[in-house]
C-alpha cells in the first residue's frame, strides 16, 4: 500500500478530485482510493485532500482499511464532532461512539431476520434531530461472500431534474421529521415516551441548501412525516412522489463492500439504505460505525 504522507501537498488540494489520489465513480457522486493508510494519522495537507474530496464527491471510499476504534474516531473528528451516542461506561471510553452493526444476535449467530428494518428504507440519518448528522462512516469488518449491499441516492442531481414548476412549488416548504412517524412508517417497535421527548417532530426545510457548495437538495426520507400548511393527505403524495423521483436508478449508486472498505457519506444531500439481498440467516456481517454532528439545516 502507497501512503499519502508521501505524495500529498499543498497544490494537490484543490481541486482534490483531479489528484490522482482519488478515482471519481461515474456520476456525480463518490470516488475512491487505495492510497491512504489510516493506521496513521493524515498531516494537514493529506487531510485536506480528504476533507475537499469529500466536499466535491460526498461519498468517499477508501480500501485496505483494518482501524481500531480510537484510529477511526480520530479519523472521523477530521469532519466535526462525534454525535452524541458517546456514552461513558464504566468499563468503557468514548471510542464506544464507534459502534457495531451486525446480524448476530447474542450468542455470535447469524439471524434470518434484520433486528432494525428501517435500515432498508431510504433515509438520511438522525433527520428527526434539530442538529442531524453531517457525515455517516462504515467500515466492513466480516461480509458475507455475496449481497449485503448498500445504496446511495443523490438528492442533489434529483432535485437539479425537477421541473421547474416542481422547484417553485416546493421552493421554502417545511417537512416536519419525527421518528415516531419513522417507527410506524417502517413497521418498527414504536418509540418511547423517553424516546419521543427526547426527540420530537421538528420542521427542516423542504429543500436543503448544503453549506459548503451552496447547491441545493431534496431533504427527504423516512423521517418525513408530513408537509407545514398543507392538508396531510395532500402532504403525504408530494413526499411519496418526490422520494420515488429522488430514488430511480439514475440517482443511485450501489456500493458492493469489499473487505477493508472505510466508506462514509454526507448525509446533508444523500439518502441511504441496506439492502437484504444476502442469506442474513446464513452468513455472518459486521461493520463499525461512527457518525460526525451537524449542524442546522437551512
Amino acid at each position: 500500500m502507497t501512503s499519502l504522507h508521501a505524495q500529498a501537498d499543498a497544490s494537490a488540494i484543490s481541486p482534490a478530485i483531479s489528484s490522482p489520489i482519488f478515482r471519481p465513480f461515474d456520476g456525480m457522486i463518490g470516488a475512491e482510493t487505495d492510497m491512504l493508510d489510516l493506521s496513521r494519522p493524515l498531516d494537514d495537507a493529506a487531510a485536506g485532500v480528504v476533507r475537499a474530496a469529500f466536499r466535491d464527491r460526498h461519498l468517499l471510499v477508501i480500501r485496505n482499511q483494518s482501524l481500531d476504534k480510537e484510529r477511526m474516531y480520530r479519523f472521523a473528528e477530521l469532519f466535526g464532532p462525534i454525535e452524541s451516542h458517546m456514552i461513558r461506561l464504566a468499563d468503557g471510553s468514548k471510542w464506544d461512539a464507534v459502534h457495531t452493526i451486525t446480524n448476530l444476535d447474542a450468542a455470535g449467530n447469524p439471524v434470518a431476520k434484520p433486528f432494525i428494518s428501517s435500515n432498508y428504507f431510504w433515509h438520511t440519518d438522525k433527520s428527526f434531530l434539530r442538529e442531524p448528522s453531517l457525515l455517516t462512516m462504515l467500515q466492513a469488518v466480516e461480509l458475507p461472500p455475496n449481497g449485503g449491499d448498500t445504496q446511495f441516492a443523490d438528492m442533489t442531481a434529483a432535485y437539479d431534474a425537477l421541473p421547474e414548476a416542481t422547484r417553485r412549488r416546493i421552493q421554502g416548504l417545511k417537512s416536519v421529521q419525527s421518528l415516531e412517524f419513522m417507527r410506524c412508517y417502517t413497521g418498527s417497535a414504536p418509540p418511547t415516551e423517553e424516546d419521543i421527548a427526547a426527540a420530537p417532530p421538528i420542521a427542516h426545510p423542504l429543500v436543503r441548501t448544503h453549506p459548503e457548495t451552496g447547491r441545493k437538495s431534496l431533504y427527504i426520507g423516512m423521517y418525513s412525516s408530513h408537509i407545514e400548511g398543507l392538508p396531510e393527505e395532500e402532504g403525504r403524495a408530494l413526499l411519496e412522489e418526490l422520494l420515488e423521483h429522488a430514488t430511480q436508478d439514475r440517482f443511485v449508486y450501489t456500493h458492493r463492500w469489499k473487505h477493508g472498505d472505510l466508506v462514509f457519506w454526507d448525509n446533508r444531500c444523500l439518502l441511504h439504505r441496506a439492502t437484504a439481498n444476502y442469506e442474513m440467516g446464513k452468513h455472518r456481517r459486521v461493520l463499525m460505525r461512527v457518525v460526525v454532528k451537524g449542524t442546522v439545516p437551512e
